[in-house]
């Protein structure tokens, strides 16, 4: 690269840094704040909350990075014109594309870290954020409720053990389960300890009884039993509960090749589509943005013009091509029609952003007279 093209690149890669490590600072406290509730209600420790939140910022991460290259790219160019050096280089004859060279360079580091993390490190860290849910959720009954205290780690959901022996198996146990306004369940048993299968933790019951009251019945039905095991996700918000392998747990490999005994894909092959050329149609947005700021801020002006309006413009446009974006993801979930719009939208958006910078890049045509034009004068007799 030129002297000119590295020291732009070092700009923006420098803005770059800036704004993503900003944006990821917030975006963790509200993933923390989140989490924090959680941690606290359920008496979790310190490196466990760590962890939960770490795992949440890969895939964060990837989808912002785009928002913060557009951001840097319009900051930079903003400066350097304010500065006046956009100006001077366009007046030694360099043309917005040689302006574009460092900053497509950028995207290309931008769009390389993305396919990584969206590809590989993102499913990982969601597959091992489930994995700790999942512990956190057998901690809470084998470690921390407190014997002979009465716990409701949600709403209408109520927890009381008699006595817990150090090899973790509980005794007198009690389980009010009234989250369900169509029934409510209660479990109780003489011992219970946990059971790890694949991927799914289970309560296992011994000697006790089930009763269940519907909200239609007048009494509750009691069930005997000698040994019953309960899903440890029953136990959880309804929100979180599934003990499948999500697609954004899953690696892209994984997402093309799928098992075909595998009940969640085929139940939900709209999900593992939308997912899939979400992540390749994710890579196109850093080269978009890169043309998206060129063309509105890219031209060099004059300080005594107000670039406000284009800056705004510029990252409103970006944030608007991402919302559709997002749109035609969530359609491709229902309908494969619309897996080619995913593809559409950022290109749409490079081929009218190019169009853009070739315009601004002619010269306006004015109205052009001679400056000496020659005057008609009277004549030397006279004119009445």
């Amino acid at each position: 690269m030129s002297i000119i093209s590295r020291y732009i690149f070092r700009q923006a890669l420098g803005a770059i840094l800036l704004i993503l490590g900003s944006l990821t600072i917030v975006i963790w406290l509200a993933v923390a704040m989140r989490q924090l509730e959680f941690m606290a209600s359920q008496g979790q420790t310190t490196t466990l909350f760590f962890k939960l939140t770490g795992l949440a910022l890969p895939g964060l991460i990837a989808f912002i990075a785009p928002i913060a290259l557009l951001i840097a790219v319009v900051h930079t160019l903003n400066r350097l014109n304010g500065d006046s050096e956009l100006i001077v280089t366009t007046a030694g004859g360099a043309s917005t594309w040689r302006l574009a060279t460092p900053l497509f360079l950028l995207a290309i580091l931008v769009a390389t870290a993305m396919a990584i993390a969206n590809h590989f490190v993102a499913p990982m860290a969601n597959r091992l954020l489930r994995d700790l849910a999942l512990e956190a959720r057998a901690d809470l009954i084998t470690q921390v409720l407190q014997e002979g205290r009465f716990t409701s780690p949600e709403a209408k959901l109520t927890v009381h053990i008699r006595q817990r022996k150090p090899d973790g198996t509980l005794l007198g146990l009690l389980v009010h389960d009234a989250r369900d306004d169509k029934q409510i369940t209660t479990y109780l048993a003489e011992t219970a300890h946990m059971v790890r299968q694949d991927n799914s933790v289970f309560l296992l019951m011994q000697q006790g009884h089930i009763l269940r009251k519907l909200d239609t019945a007048e009494t509750a039905d009691v069930v005997v039993f000698d040994r019953y095991a309960v899903d440890i996700n029953r136990f959880e918000q309804k929100a979180d509960a599934g003990i499948w392998i999500k697609p954004r747990e899953r690696t892209t490999p994984e997402l093309l090749n799928p098992d075909p005994k595998d009940d969640f894909w085929r139940d939900n092959p709209g999900r593992f589509r939308s997912e899939l050329h979400d992540r390749f149609a994710g890579l196109i947005y850093p080269f978009a943005y890169v043309l998206l700021a060129l063309s509105f801020v890219g031209h060099p002006q004059t300080t005594r013009q107000n670039r406000t309006m284009a800056l705004v413009l510029a990252v409103a446009a970006g944030f608007g091509c991402r919302m559709l974006g997002i749109n035609a993801t969530n359609q491709a979930v229902a309908k494969a029609s619309a897996v080619p719009m995913m593809y559409v939208i950022p290109l749409a958006t490079m081929a009218l952003a190019t169009l853009a910078i070739i315009a601004n890049m002619r010269p306006s045509l004015r109205l052009w007279r001679p400056a000496n034009k020659a005057r008609p004068h009277a004549s030397s007799q006279g004119t009445p």
